[in-house]
């Protein structure tokens, strides 16, 4: 039983104890029942009719309409008193001995009180009043005061039980309306508990009258003590929220309802909310306060935050991404100074980075990534910006006029960078770049042609032997459809078959003796001729094509294989893509048998680079294609991640001396000799064979006989032949005779630089033709005697002596005084020797070529 239906209840029984009352009242008045009888029964009606006024004052308390308690109570006490006098009046034939006097004063006195008390409704006072009258005037018997009681009474009793029910209906809907009030003040609760919003309101000043207790822990204080404080004490008024600020500050002023404005909240930690809010006014529009609500914005700030840095920056080395590079090359090329649009673009390209990626796996690519764009950022520095276009591209933009040497100077600084080892998971890899620059508005000047300028300048640089940078120049888009219409070509030639293997032989130092043949890679053009492996391997590795033409040459090797002495080896190069391909052993299973030879004269060549990938899955390969019984030989030693660490781990039977460290190692002063008699040692400790490479004099036979390897392949015994070349061969027996120069001339590069020669007061000028570390070709001076000396000046800031020992017309070779250094590519540096120095930019550069 809810409070509404007590009081229903308790109301009736008043009802019910004021109608016995009026009763002994009325049989007191009359004479019906004896006096102690009567006077019992009035005293219990006092006593009912207290608590009966006590419960109208708490139902004024709970707030019920006062005038219509005390009608119930008038109704209650009156209307019995009434009928009961009118029904004693007639049980003692009108009661002849009642005083009438005394009668009709006491319901006079009766009705005042009661309706001093009341002053209710008029139909209440009046139905009561007849009532009363009617019961007063009984002792007249005549109809008319029996109609008017009858009419008194009955008018009370249907008032009285209208009020009742409307009281009763009043009470349900207030229990109604508080319950609605108590769910709509728990949800309101539950909504600011939760987090998802608050609420707050102010006076007409401004002060705070009522803030959600979570801002005010937010705060760091309580909402008691926040109230009387300036609203706009929750906001930061400076800092970057100071537009919303003012936003806020204008409506407030203004008094003026706002929907969701972003503010940032004074609080400790950095947090934005979203305000709305209302002005409040009385039923005479004058101004009260605001009132409002708001929300945390923080969390969907921050969301918006990220989608933004997403989009315009990269999410592994966070620099710059390909949108925001093009957005930033389109604002300098859209400025309105045609001044101020000048500016430089730079294309990088990692160099063995998919080698790295294929073999160590896309987790070590992406470390190595994140390294690259640090050396990257601290190379270029405040120069220009630096962007990442995907994969293993990067960009560089710098604004304004550049000069080119300059240019040249940090491209070179960039690729000397970025050429340092890096540790990547344990292992040390090497990788390259290669850098191709376009200038506006010289190469161009919109985006568009920039970036394609760029992108073609790279290919060219890439071209050139990688680890270099490039300038565009307009006959590079004759190169680039070139390149398009040689992969077109490979393409074609691998569908036909009409690439070719072709076969250097390798020999025993001992005896002289073929114990085995290097197969090598050859594709004739049908309008070119024969193509430089240097040129097209590069294009299949772009491609996608190694790994097709690899396992074609594996087979194709076997297959010529049989037709030679069981004694003769082949031997294959596998590429770091082949062998992380978990399907190499059935690859090379299935070429061993379809040929039908023994898989022991099987050599496969495997590059440094394998290395790379997981430690695991490497031994696993060396496991596996031990067990089938093939040769395995580390191809190129010390040319690029070298590890004595892995050496004792790999299965080799041979260990290949690449060519960079034979060629030269017979040149006075060279220290290349020690490095290969420290590698020869450390194969026969190892008890594995060595194969010096690219021998072509007989000093350098000589000096490899010397150190101890025990085989030796390169032109001083024969060039590589055709698998009928090589059947032609083996049928002359096995033993080959060494022919050659007796020395090599140093490594020389083509190029076009003005010098200036002295030759006692008198100064010359001259233009290089070609140089190596030893001399050079210069053109200008005729008929120079031999044995004539010049100071040579190479650089603004470097002489060297030379001296002439032959000349044709304008045409004379020198001897330089002092051998120059070279970078890591056989490049000649322009400095003392034993001292690295950056050379000057060429005027051009061709490739470097043996004379």
């Amino acid at each position: 039983m809810d409070r509404s239906q007590f009081f229903t209840c308790a109301r009736w029984a008043f009802m019910a104890a004021a109608l016995l009352a009026g009763a002994a009242l009325m049989s007191l008045l009359s004479g019906t029942l004896p006096p102690p009888v009567s006077l019992g029964c009035l005293g219990l009606s006092i006593v009912l009719c207290l608590p009966a006024a006590f419960f109208a004052r708490v139902e004024r308390r709970l707030g019920h309409d006062r005038w219509e308690r005390y009608l119930l109570l008038l109704v209650a006490i009156l209307l019995p008193m009434g009928l009961f006098g009118f029904g004693g009046a007639l049980w003692t034939d009108r009661a002849a001995s009642l005083d009438r006097d005394v009668t009709v004063n006491v319901f006079v006195i009766l009705a005042l009180v009661a309706t001093a008390l009341l002053a209710t409704r008029p139909m209440s006072i009046v139905g009561a009043t007849i009532g009363l009258w009617s019961g007063a005037a009984l002792d007249q018997g005549s109809l008319i005061a029996l109609g008017l009681l009858s009419i008194g009474g009955l008018t009370g009793l249907l008032l009285a039980i209208s009020q009742v029910r409307n009281t009763s209906a009043q009470a349900q809907q207030r229990a109604q309306d508080e319950r609605q009030q108590r769910r709509a003040e728990e949800l309101l609760r539950e909504y600011e508990q939760t987090g998802q919003g608050w609420f707050w309101e102010t006076d007409r000043q401004g002060r705070i009258t009522y803030i959600s207790e979570t801002v005010a822990e937010l705060m760091g204080t309580s909402a008691s003590l926040l109230e009387g404080e300036p609203f706009t004490s929750l906001f930061q008024l400076a800092g970057s929220s100071a537009q919303e600020e003012r936003t806020l500050l204008f409506h407030l002023s203004t008094r003026s309802s706002f929907h969701e404005l972003g503010v940032r909240a004074a609080t400790a930690d950095e947090r934005w909310w979203t305000i709305s809010g209302r002005p409040v006014l009385d039923p005479f529009d004058n101004f009260l306060g605001f009132r409002g609500a708001g929300s945390d914005l923080t969390e969907r700030r921050r969301s918006q935050q990220r989608v933004t840095h997403l989009a315009r920056f990269d999410s592994l080395t966070g620099l710059a991404n390909r949108f925001q590079m093009a957005e930033w090359l389109d604002k300098i090329l859209s400025t309105p100074r045609i001044e101020m649009r000048a500016c430089a673009v730079f294309l990088l390209d990692l160099d063995r980075f998919k080698q790295v990626n294929d073999t160590m796996g896309h987790p070590a690519g992406d470390a190595l990534l994140k390294q690259v764009a640090e050396r990257l950022g601290v190379t270029v520095s405040d120069r220009g910006r630096v962007g990442r276009l995907g994969g293993d591209e990067f960009q560089v933009i710098l604004h304004g006029a550049q000069h080119r040497e300059g240019l040249a100077q940090l491209a070179r600084r960039i690729i000397e960078t970025l050429s340092q080892p890096y540790a990547i998971e344990g292992a040390t890899v090497t990788i390259g770049a290669s850098v191709g620059i376009a200038l506006c508005p010289d190469d161009g000047v919109t985006a568009d042609e920039l970036i394609r300028n760029a992108d073609l300048a790279l290919y060219a640089a890439k071209g050139g032997g990688r680890g270099r940078h490039h300038f565009y120049d307009d006959d590079l888009h004759s190169d680039a459809k070139e390149r398009e219409q040689l992969e077109e070509d490979l393409r074609e030639a691998i569908a036909r078959g009409a690439l070719e293997l072709h076969y250097q032989p390798q020999v025993r130092t001992a005896t002289s003796a073929v114990t085995g043949y290097e197969a090598l890679l050859r594709w004739k053009h049908p309008l070119h001729g024969y193509i430089s492996p240097a040129k097209f391997v590069p294009v299949a590795e772009d491609a996608g094509l190694v790994a097709q033409i690899g396992e074609w040459a594996l087979r194709t090797a076997c297959q010529d294989l049989a037709n030679w002495p069981e004694a003769v080896r082949v031997a294959v190069n596998i590429s770091p893509l082949q062998f992380a391909n978990p399907a190499l052993p059935a690859i090379v299973t299935s070429a061993v048998a379809a040929a039908g030879i023994n898989p022991g004269q099987l050599e496969l060549e495997i590059t440094e680079s394998v290395f790379l990938s997981d430690e695991k899955a490497t031994e696993a390969m060396f496991g596996a294609l031990k067990g089938l019984g093939v040769r395995l030989a580390l191809d190129d030693f010390g040319t690029g991640y070298s590890s004595l660490g892995y050496l004792k781990r790999a299965p080799f039977d041979r260990i290949k001396i690449d060519q960079s460290l034979v060629r030269g190692a017979a040149i006075e002063g060279s220290r290349n000799d020690a490095i290969i008699s420290s590698i020869v040692s450390l194969a026969q400790a190892l008890e594995m064979d060595t194969t010096a490479e690219g021998i072509e004099t007989f000093d350098e036979l000589d000096l490899v006989k010397s150190l101890g390897c025990s085989h030796v392949q390169g032109y001083i015994y024969e060039r590589p032949l055709s698998a009928e070349g090589v059947a032609e061969q083996l049928g002359r027996g096995l033993v080959l005779t060494a022919q050659g120069p007796r020395s090599v001339r140093a490594t020389r590069q083509t190029m076009l630089r003005k010098v200036v020669l002295e030759h006692g007061t008198h100064r010359y000028d001259g233009m290089i033709r070609n140089i190596s570390r030893t001399g050079a070709m210069i053109e200008g001076l005729w008929n120079v005697p031999a044995g004539t000396q010049f100071r040579v000046q190479l650089a603004d800031d470097h002489e060297i002596l030379a001296t002439s020992r032959w000349c044709q017309e304008d045409r004379m070779g020198v001897e330089f005084a002092e051998t120059l250094a070279c970078d890591a590519n056989g490049a000649v540096l322009f400095g003392r020797a034993g001292h690295r120095r950056e050379p000057a930019e060429p005027v051009l550069s061709g490739q470097r070529r043996m004379a």
